[in-house]
């Protein structure tokens, strides 16, 4: 079974994660600091992290940073704030979802097996040939632009993968949310234009005056082989 990351500091809600997590077949660590839980990383990799936003040491967000630089683990933050900009901040930096205080310990297992069931490794042939100048590549998570391997983040290669897999279709926020594994009524749907924005400067390093990503005002984005 998969195993779980607990970033808390306080015992009791600990406790009740991993009474929730176990009562669902997951395996559970339970560390204190953000410093801790990234050297556990490093050293015994786990599937996901919940990690609270207020630590004694680090916060989440400057965790999830630090994270990021070498792991694209699925994460849950944990805070007792919920101004909308904290929740589009925390996918931003590579968060998957956001619970806030007091929250139910069901509901989070719930959105534990939600997000690993999404970030599955999809049945699709190992390398797909996508029309236009783009190779896809699976089983390896790479994409070759114009025969240049792009460097992409989890969140990025995802949602590259599902606009090139159905070109010309257009992808609405929430359906491309879906394609991240994060529950459209996260209240993350705006973030997915900053997630744009940062492919659209990485294709540009590669060809310059090419848009393949298209926008659609008011309705989403798609992939344009004419364009690309």
């Amino acid at each position: 079974m998969p195993h779980i990351l607990i970033v808390e500091d306080e015992a009791a809600i600990a406790d009740t994660l991993i009474f929730a997590l176990q009562s669902e077949g997951f395996t559970t660590t339970w560390l204190s600091l953000a410093e801790q839980a990234l050297a556990e990383q490093q050293r015994n990799p786990a599937d996901l992290l919940i990690l609270d936003v207020g630590l004694p040491d680090i916060s989440g967000f400057e965790a999830c940073k630090r994270l990021r630089r070498f792991s694209e683990v699925p994460v849950i933050f944990l805070t007792a704030r919920s101004e909308e900009i904290d929740r589009v901040v925390g996918l931003e930096i590579g968060a998957d979802d956001y619970v806030v205080k007091p929250f139910s310990p069901r509901e989070v297992a719930a959105r534990v097996k939600a997000i690993l069931k999404r970030v599955a490794p999809r049945e699709v042939p190992a390398a797909s040939p996508v029309s236009g100048p783009f190779q896809l590549d699976s089983e390896r998570v790479q994409i070759h632009y114009h025969h240049q391997l792009l460097s992409l983040t989890r969140h990025e290669f995802r949602l590259l993968q599902s606009l090139l897999t159905q070109p010309e279709r257009v992808f609405s926020r929430e359906q491309l949310l879906d394609s991240l594994g994060v529950a459209a009524d996260a209240g993350y749907e705006r973030s997915i234009d900053s997630h744009i924005k940062s492919l659209r400067a990485k294709l540009r390093q590669v060809s310059a005056a090419a848009e393949p990503i298209q926008t659609h005002r008011g309705l989403g984005y798609s992939y344009s082989p004419r364009h690309a």
